[in-house]
């Protein structure tokens, strides 16, 4: 049984991490515990390392996108929630790879490990919605889409990011009115 005060302590730094690194990845341990008013004590109480907190931080952002596949499926037609969870999606990767030296390779592939079966599954998810209603050709592979959006993550940001271009010939190859 955890305090409720230690509770809340863990949920905001947490909260003042994921601000603190889409701000800048290089913020250290400090700075963070300080934004979040705890002690460095209890910072490293609850996560020994910046990497430890990075992989929290990284790891909650991934549950909030699988949790929102249903939300966006019951409010849109798959292809728009699939243009949507991807744009998260792409948003959520590049603060991962904005974070650089934070992360060492074995984290990065901790991360791959843990995050690519529920990642597949969402996908999944969003495809048969759009192969349900004809939307999406019935060939259209989860893994494909991943490989194929890694590009949006890595292309650039800022003034001349060319994702949503990018995403929208995705999308457009994924309809099933395209094919001839």
């Amino acid at each position: 049984m955890v305090r409720s005060d230690a509770r809340e302590n863990r949920a905001r730094i947490l909260q003042v991490a994921r601000e603190a690194f889409a701000e800048d990845g290089e913020v250290s341990m400090n700075q963070i515990a300080q934004r979040a008013g705890v002690g460095p004590g209890t910072l490293y109480r609850n996560f020994p390392t910046k990497e430890a907190l990075v992989l929290v931080v990284y790891q909650h952002e991934v549950d909030r996108l699988m949790e929102s596949v249903p939300q966006l499926l019951a409010t849109h037609p798959p292809l728009e929630a699939l243009r949507q969870w991807t744009v998260d999606l792409v948003a959520a990767m590049r603060k991962k790879h904005g974070l650089g030296d934070a992360l060492s390779p074995d984290a990065h592939q901790v991360i791959a490990e843990q995050t690519y079966g529920p990642v597949i599954a969402a996908i999944t998810q969003l495809l048969d919605a759009g192969k349900h209603d004809g939307t999406i050709r019935a060939d259209a592979d989860p893994r494909d889409f991943l490989q194929l959006t890694g590009a949006l993550w890595r292309a650039a940001s800022g003034p001349e990011d060319r994702s949503a271009s990018m995403l929208a010939l995705i999308l457009d190859g994924l309809s099933a009115h395209r094919r001839s």
